[in-house]
């Protein structure tokens, strides 16, 4: 197994236990509130107007909008430098622009400190992976400290 700053690029890491939470609920979600629909009589289900169904509905797509915005975050290392993808927004730094990367206990993401004194939260490894973060943030240590010139 090559070492941490050895890895080779581009490398993409995602969280795992978010992504696995996500899709596992939320097709659980669909498919119990669909059982739930089917199971009301027709004379019930024949009282709901379009307006409240479509309320319904609009409401599961704004869930699936913020489910879909955590399961897409990511942090992708190319030899150019870092690409942080949080929900919907995407922000690329060069290496030299990153100071550090950390994952302090209880904290729910990685952080990245850049050279301008700010500070951008890398959703893409999230702290609830435990050990399987840690190493994450290591590896993006490690690439850091290679790359930087």
């Amino acid at each position: 197994m090559p070492a941490d700053s050895d890895a080779a690029l581009p490398r993409t890491f995602r969280p795992f236990g978010v992504r696995l939470a996500i899709f596992v609920a939320g097709g659980l979600l669909v498919a119990v509130a669909l059982a739930m629909w089917l199971a009301l009589p027709a004379e019930i289900r024949a009282q709901f107007n379009a307006l409240q169904i479509g309320t319904v509905l609009l409401i599961g797509l704004l869930f699936y909008a913020g489910g879909y915005a955590l399961a897409r975050s990511r942090v992708v290392a190319r030899e150019d430098g870092l690409t942080v993808v949080n929900g919907y927004r995407t922000r690329r730094f060069e290496w030299n622009e990153i100071l550090a990367v950390t994952l302090r206990t209880g904290s729910p993401w990685a952080e990245i400190d850049l050279s301008d004194g700010t500070t951008v939260a890398a959703m893409g490894i999230q702290g609830s992976d435990g050990p399987r973060a840690m190493r994450q943030v290591r590896e993006v240590r490690a690439l850091v400290e290679r790359l930087t010139r």
